[in-house]
């Protein structure tokens, strides 16, 4: 092989979060199917594995915001317009996670659709939000994307601000419909649990199945604020290896794993957070958060690095928890049940509304709900050696 794929694609933006989105019917035929082959070509893309940790010969950016590949297609679902297919790329491993969705990512899922032809002209209004449904094919889950137009065309800029994003852009609200994975909200039955984990002793935990799975701990009994900001935890190597080694213990007693050493080809998925009470601090970019304008503290990690802002879909499992009485995140929110919540995060803060109901002492969501913006970066075509597979 002596010419690189010359491959349609388009790296966006979407809520603090970017990547690199395909059409599935513009990938080489190899790819349109899952497996190896499709798997060696966006590691290709990326630049993974990367033992530098850089990305410097590929689309990535060498964190977990920013490695990421997303492929869409019609939708063959009824009531559906698009199926959206995200994969998680490891930094330094030969290895894509299918095993959750991106949140903030999908704020770009709608815009891309429309722009590339994958909705009905039927359905897209030519002044107003023209309402794109999404299947999410790694958790399969609907979503609706609220997408803004002006004349017939997707509308991008604007002046909406979201932190963690330096620049404002159009509003793009969306809702996550029926967000809980398979099984129950509580997995374990529980709205806090005992988690033991060798070195730490007994934790309590709230283990939520919402948007992603995601496990709960105070901040405090870690010895932590709740108000730390990336370098007071991804500077420090025993401080992320503690925080993997609870995450490993935690999917096994959430029943996604039978093993802690399965953790290690699990990365996406759950994620670990501590929540702490409302507290001022300076988030990342300077700016004054008074305790008065959040209701709690979350720091969530993210293919083991805290976050610097807060994934989508771990805001869905937030606004979940926050809603239900007794949770960990509800308690450091005041104990009172939430339908909207502002939290504090690296980056500033975010506010969220969930829809749920309590049936019988069972959560029943019904939609979760917050607003992100996208932006095309780059359009045209991605060049990748053909990938050689052992």
């Amino acid at each position: 092989m002596t010419q690189q794929l010359k491959i349609p694609a388009t790296y966006m933006r979407g809520g603090t979060s970017k990547g690199v989105f395909f059409a599935l019917h513009d990938l080489p035929e190899s790819a349109q199917q899952p497996g190896a082959y499709r798997d060696a070509l966006l590691l290709r893309v990326i630049g993974s594995p990367d033992p530098y940790g850089k990305h410097t010969d590929g689309m990535g950016g060498a964190t977990s915001s920013t490695s990421k590949t997303v492929i869409l297609s019609k939708s063959d679902k009824a009531d559906h317009d698009v199926d959206y297919l995200f994969g998680q790329v490891a930094i330094d491993k030969p290895f894509i996670d299918w095993s959750g969705n991106c949140g903030n990512l999908t704020a770009a899922v709608g815009a891309f659709a429309i722009n590339n032809d994958l909705v009905d002209a039927s359905r897209i209004c030519e002044n107003g939000i023209t309402q794109v449904r999404i299947w999410q094919a790694n958790i399969h889950k609907t979503i609706i994307a609220h997408v803004p137009m002006r004349d017939g065309m997707v509308q991008e800029l604007g002046d909406f601000e979201l932190d963690g994003v330096t620049f404002p852009a159009a509003e793009v609200k969306v809702d996550f419909l029926s967000p809980v994975g398979d099984g129950a909200v509580l997995p374990t039955g529980n709205l806090v649990d005992t988690l033991v984990v060798p070195g730490e002793g007994e934790l309590q935990a709230s283990f939520i199945n919402a948007g992603i799975p995601t496990i709960f701990v105070n901040a405090s009994e870690l010895g932590y604020t709740g108000a730390e900001l990336q370098d007071d935890i991804n500077n420090d190597e025993q401080a992320l290896a503690r925080f993997e080694r609870i995450r490993a213990y935690g999917a096994v007693q959430m029943g996604l794993i039978s093993d802690i050493e399965e953790a290690k080809t699990r990365q996406h998925t759950p994620k670990i957070a501590m929540v702490a009470p409302a507290s001022s601090y300076v988030a990342s970019s300077g700016k004054r958060i008074d305790a008065a304008d959040i209701d709690v503290q979350v720091r969530a990690l993210s293919m083991g690095k805290l976050h610097h802002a807060m994934m989508g879909t771990a805001a869905v499992a937030i606004a979940t928890a926050a809603a239900i009485e007794g949770t960990l995140v509800n308690l450091a929110a005041g104990g009172v049940a939430r339908q909207s919540l502002t939290f504090g995060h690296p980056s500033g803060t975010l506010q969220v509304g969930a829809a749920v109901n309590m049936l019988d002492g069972q959560a029943d969501v019904h939609s979760v709900s917050m607003s992100r913006s996208a932006r095309r970066l780059m359009e045209g075509w991605v060049r990748v050696p053909e990938p050689e597979l052992d």
